[in-house]
């Protein structure tokens, strides 16, 4: 239905932009508040929280299926790299965290502390038997598909950084970048549905990252299963129902994560046929979208809405700029991060073991 949408709506594309072109003379410019900027004090303030946990092994939470008495080993025997900051996908992408912070600044005042703790954990030897695990039996979903996620952005942003480091830490994590590619490749076509939920087995996320890198990687194989997957998925979707949303655990927002991916698969054009349909309220410059509120900055999952306020700002930043007329989503992104950056250095590890690489991240897409 949506392919038919798009082709007969490009026909009369035109006339439609002549008439808002009409309406936009009659309403108020846009007043775009001051986006949030990474500064080095912010770049300290984030690289401390993955730093100071990214070899610390307890509390930890495995979530693990137990096929026999060998799965009973500590969380560093199970995962040599990637077994601080709580849980494995936790530590995934505070490895993130710290390579991008030293990317956009290679002066940051832990510089060398972060290449000697990025250097022990991504080792060749550590990645292999993180492959091991994966391989046991039972585990071959093991992180499906938002660890997964992470370990191609971390791996995406390992390719890009230009730094003598960077070339032996992707060598080493190259094995486990294979094998989450061929379990992309290979688990798409046997998802029948994806899953529309605002945690962590969201499908839009999981392809989202994992295109990001297809693309930066140049692999044709991952990036075409993925668009192929994402239309049969969301390509007729439309009305999304965000006023439900958040749910009282979200950090992803199902509808903007949806949004933000396949503002990827197709081109502008296509892209805002497609959402107009799939979000027509938020095509109004006068539509409010309140932040997610925490109530419990301990609480481990109430905490989790501080995460939605900054995932909701990397989709709505980066759906604006493939639609510059709705630049009036930049406003709302803004105040999202807004409500929750100044709260996530509080002791709290809870949160501290995660919300820097989300904050961080939405920081990156803030423009």
């Amino acid at each position: 239905m949506i392919r038919k949408l798009v082709s007969t709506c490009l026909v009369v594309i035109t006339i439609a932009s002549c008439k808002q072109k009409e309406e936009k003379t009659t309403t108020e410019p846009i007043v775009l508040k001051t986006l949030p900027t990474l500064t080095l004090e912010e770049a300290n303030r984030l690289a401390s929280l993955p730093l100071e946990c990214l070899q610390v092994e307890y509390p930890n939470k495995l979530n693990q299926t137990l096929n026999d008495i060998t799965h009973l080993q500590t969380p560093k025997e199970l995962h040599p790299a990637f077994y601080g900051c709580f849980d494995w996908h936790s530590s995934v992408h505070g490895h993130w965290s710290l390579i991008s912070l030293l990317k956009q600044f290679p002066n940051i005042d832990e510089a060398n502390l972060i290449k000697e703790k990025l250097s022990v954990n991504i080792s060749k030897d550590n990645i292999l038997n993180e492959i091991a695990y994966f391989n046991m039996k039972g585990n071959s979903s093991y992180e499906r598909t938002y660890g997964w996620a992470w370990v191609l952005k971390l791996a995406e942003e390992l390719h890009t950084w230009e730094d003598p480091i960077a070339r032996e830490l992707e060598a080493n994590l190259q094995p486990l970048t294979n094998l989450i590619t061929e379990n992309y490749i290979t688990f798409l076509p046997k998802l029948n549905y994806p899953l529309r939920v605002g945690e962590h087995t969201n499908t839009a996320f999981g392809l989202s990252f994992a295109l990001d890198y297809a693309i930066t990687l140049s692999d044709t194989k991952l990036s075409e299963s993925i668009k192929k997957a994402a239309l049969r998925f969301y390509a007729d979707d439309s009305d999304c129902p965000l006023s439900w949303e958040p749910n009282g655990f979200d950090f992803l927002s199902p509808c903007l994560e949806e949004a933000n991916l396949m503002r990827k698969i197709y081109s502008p054009e296509e892209f805002k046929i497609w959402f107009d349909a799939f979000l027509p309220e938020l095509t109004d410059p006068e539509y409010q979208l309140e932040p997610g509120k925490v109530s419990d900055r301990t609480d481990g999952k109430l905490v989790h809405l501080d995460g939605l306020n900054f995932s909701r700002s990397w989709c709505l930043y980066r759906i604006s700029e493939s639609l510059p007329e709705y630049t009036h989503l930049k406003n709302i992104a803004t105040d999202h991060i807004n409500t929750s950056l100044p709260s996530i250095v509080d002791g709290n590890y809870s949160g501290t073991h995660w919300l820097g690489s989300f904050a961080l991240y939405s920081l990156n897409n803030a423009h």
